[in-house]
């Protein structure tokens, strides 16, 4: 599900941390057995080699990155974005540099996790300035510098006023060709929050009661991530005709007896997210409702299907989106039917490139990792979207959960 539309609804009430009845259940609840360890020193070394192999392969002598999922992936350095610039200078050979203001350097120091050079400045300096003074002392300053494609506009800006000689480029190639393949640990750790996430719904859903609201449902899948051992990231509840809308609806919802119950709930666990939607009827479905869950349901099963080494991600989208337009519903986003895309990546961001869509050719291969939720949407009535991600083995996709069995049993 999309984050911002998550925090918007949530702003309005809809979602999020309400005061559901009672939590003495959650009591029972205990953090699983077992964790995977978290990203070590060693993981965030080779990840770094490995950047620097494919800066060397594509004429890149540095690559800039600021605070974010990329940064910690890369250094561990947790920090939030500010208009005070901290960040890493990852160059195509030697040690890695921190730039960060002077006041900050003992807080930066301490998720720092890899061998790093830390440059400081002052209040009234350039930030801009000291990575260009960084990349001027290594002679690096006439040559071409990718830049992480989440970064903002004023760290180029500035370097292009400050480093005029250098190319400024974007980056993506290099954190993509990193970011996108997941490492044994990585798949370790979304197994993990991806486990929190099914036994939370496992213990919520029986206590859902009639008239309860989505922020009462939410609060309880909250409690219930949080005392298996996860971090709660969102829940998305949309109840009755609200889930015809794929990110739900402002209007007041409470659950009905015969009425669609969508959730869409993820979590992170050691710096890394899960995201399953489960869809059901609170009391007993109609003939009507189980026919689209059961149509629903069999795109998904199409796209897992399609999901081949070698197959690019424009076919997994096409395998869902064929099959519901054979079914009379679209064609294309049109609705009744399939109005967003099948799946998109996901890692230590919910959303992460690249993503199950049409048009997007990139090959799948060992280490991606994606989310396969496809839809079906009837305004005015009800939507169904199951959603469960899986990893791209050696031998084809791999669940990180299992998907709903029958609306009757969606976990």
């Amino acid at each position: 599900m999309d984050r911002r539309n998550f925090l918007a609804l949530s702003a309005a009430g809809f979602v999020g941390a309400g005061a559901a009845p009672g939590f003495g259940w959650t009591q029972e609840l205990a953090p699983l057995a077992d964790a995977p360890p978290p990203i070590g020193r060693a993981e965030r070394e080779a990840r770094i080699a490995k950047a620097q192999k494919l800066m060397r392969e594509l004429g890149f002598v540095a690559l800039l990155v600021e605070p974010g999922s990329s940064l910690i992936y890369f250094t561990g350095v947790r920090w939030s974005r500010s208009e005070r610039l901290t960040c890493a200078l990852i160059p195509a050979d030697g040690e890695v540099c921190i730039v960060t203001p002077y006041f900050e350097e003992p807080s930066v120091r301490e998720s720092l996790g890899v061998n790093a050079e830390v440059r400081t400045w002052q209040e009234h300096e350039d930030a801009t300035a000291i990575v260009a003074g960084w990349l001027k002392d290594r002679k690096l300053g006439s040559a071409a510098v990718g830049i992480e494609e989440t970064n903002r506009y004023f760290i180029v800006d500035g370097l292009k006023k400050n480093l005029p000689t250098a190319t400024l480029k974007n980056g993506a190639p290099v954190v993509r060709g990193c970011r996108m393949i997941k490492t044994a640990p990585e798949i370790a750790l979304m197994q993990r929050a991806s486990d929190i996430t099914i036994a939370a719904y496992k213990a919520t859903i029986p206590k859902i009661e009639a008239g309860m609201r989505p922020q009462d449902i939410g609060a309880m899948m909250n409690r219930a991530t949080a005392a298996l051992g996860g971090e709660p990231e969102f829940e998305l509840i949309l109840l009755g005709e609200a889930s015809a809308y794929p990110h739900g609806s402002g209007k007041p919802q409470a659950v009905k007896p015969g009425e669609v119950v969508l959730m869409d709930c993820g979590c992170t666990f050691r710096g890394y997210q899960s995201d399953i939607s489960r869809t059901f009827v609170f009391g007993e479905a109609t003939a009507r409702q189980r026919k689209v869950w059961n149509e629903m349901k069999r795109g998904q099963e199409l796209a897992f299907a399609a999901a081949k080494l070698g197959a690019t991600c424009h076919s997994v989208d096409a395998s869902a989106r064929d099959y519901y337009v054979s079914l009379g519903y679209g064609p294309d986003y049109k609705l009744p039917g399939l109005s967003h895309r099948t799946g998109h990546g996901i890692g230590m961001d919910g959303h992460e490139p690249v993503n199950l869509v049409r048009g997007e050719m990139t090959k799948l291969a060992p280490g991606m990792c994606f989310s396969d939720e496809p839809g079906i949407y009837i305004p005015g009535e009800f939507g169904i979207r199951l959603e469960d991600c899986f990893h791209m083995t050696e031998t084809g996709p791999k669940w990180f959960s299992q998907p709903s069995v029958s609306i009757e049993r969606p976990v």
